[in-house]
């Protein structure tokens, strides 16, 4: 089947915080959600749902269990059985309460810069300590890449750390960390005693050939010293509903995530599962037409702002939705995000937000009809070249 990702649907008026945040004249390519519909399987979950017409509280979905761990099994060959599954209401939920569940007050939770912003605050939020680690940035292939400094992250973990956050796929940068890679981050925490919460919200959102291996299916022991934290919202664009999951193998550390959200954090509302359990078993066709729409559009956006955007440099992402742009070199006074805001209208996100690295840097969301993405693209270079 053929899906048109080039439709253009009008999200204006709609409680988009994306497309209502900067006002009606700002094009946004800020916020990690897609201009694209959801696929149809989930909008017809939704609404023989709501035809039911009652509300009342529910359980969890057993079948949502038993999709979790068939796709695990299928896609990562990860023996993962429906016990071990948590639901929440959001994945930023699960990294506060996984920085809540390790250790006490006063503790550390070491997290990788640049990173997704929600990392940044989980420990203040939680009355732990940030400790950080910056990503070491390259070349690959005449564009930015990034990999870890493995000393430096040694060197980061302190006596108190008692947790490192692990995002990967990476928000922003765009890596798909490696086996090999995975492997020596967990070597190193295994020896300081840290236990590992891995966020993989970007794990189905593959570009080209890359292949994702989630932390906790490299070897049953990292499993066990492992939180994995998923969800089909940034896969399938249904982040509104607000259904995540949680898996845990050791029971010790399944209590401890239980114990640390309990009374605290919501269930997860019934359409949310029923969504959730739509994605994950009716929406692989969908899936696989989106990647090849979104790798198209990176390279889009790889090359033209490579060949059009003076000064500025992109990484290509191996996995998410989301560039990278270093605009350090291009001649921009003060912020970039603001300057493209102000004299492009087009609204990306402050590297500065994303921690130690970020600065001079910007976050551009490609997921989106490739109309919109040359629009963009179009108003920063006529910016650039003013």
């Amino acid at each position: 089947m053929n899906y048109d990702f080039d439709q253009v649907v009008d999200r204006r008026g709609s409680d988009s915080i994306k497309w209502s945040y900067y006002g009606d004249d700002a094009l946004p390519m800020w916020v990690a959600d897609m201009d694209f519909r959801s696929p149809q399987p989930i909008l017809d979950a939704i609404c023989r749902r709501v035809d039911h017409g009652v509300f009342g509280y529910s359980f969890d979905l057993p079948p949502l269990r038993e999709a979790v761990s068939e796709r695990m099994q299928r896609r990562y060959n990860w023996q993962v059985s429906p016990d071990e599954i948590l639901f929440l209401p959001g994945l930023v939920s699960g990294i506060n309460v996984a920085t809540r569940a390790i250790g006490d007050r006063g503790d550390g939770m070491l997290a990788q810069t640049p990173v997704y912003y929600p990392f940044l605050a989980a420990p203040a939020n939680q009355q732990r300590e940030l400790h950080t680690s910056q990503l070491q940035l390259s070349e690959r292939e005449g564009n930015p890449y990034y990999e870890v400094d493995y000393d430096e992250f040694e060197a980061a973990i302190r006596p108190n750390t008692r947790l490192f956050m692990l995002c990967n796929p990476h928000n922003p940068v765009g890596r798909a960390y490696t086996p090999d890679e995975q492997l020596r981050m967990a070597e190193i925490c295994a020896r300081h005693d840290v236990v590992i919460c891995s966020d993989e919200i970007h794990s189905d959102l593959l570009m080209g050939d890359t292949v994702h291996t989630p932390m906790a299916a490299l070897d049953p022991e990292i499993g066990q010293r492992t939180i994995t934290l998923l969800a089909p919202s940034k896969t399938f664009n249904i982040p509104a509903l607000g259904c995540s999951t949680a898996i845990i193998q050791n029971p010790e550390l399944r209590q401890q995530f239980e114990a640390a959200s309990r009374g605290i954090v919501p269930h997860v509302n019934v359409l949310g599962f029923h969504a959730a359990l739509a994605a994950y078993t009716e929406c692989d066709d969908w899936l696989a037409e989106l990647l090849a729409y979104l790798t198209a559009n990176r390279d889009f956006v790889v090359d033209y702002v490579n060949n059009h955007l003076p000064g500025v440099r992109t990484t290509a992402p191996e996995a998410t939705y989301l560039a990278w742009l270093d605009c350090r070199d291009a001649g921009i006074e003060g912020n970039p995000h603001e300057f493209f805001l102000r004299e492009a209208g087009v609204a990306v996100n402050d590297g500065a937000a994303y921690g130690a690295g970020g600065e001079g840097f910007v976050r551009l969301n490609f997921g989106c009809p490739r109309a919109t993405l040359e629009e963009g693209l179009e108003r920063m270079r006529r910016a650039l070249t003013a």
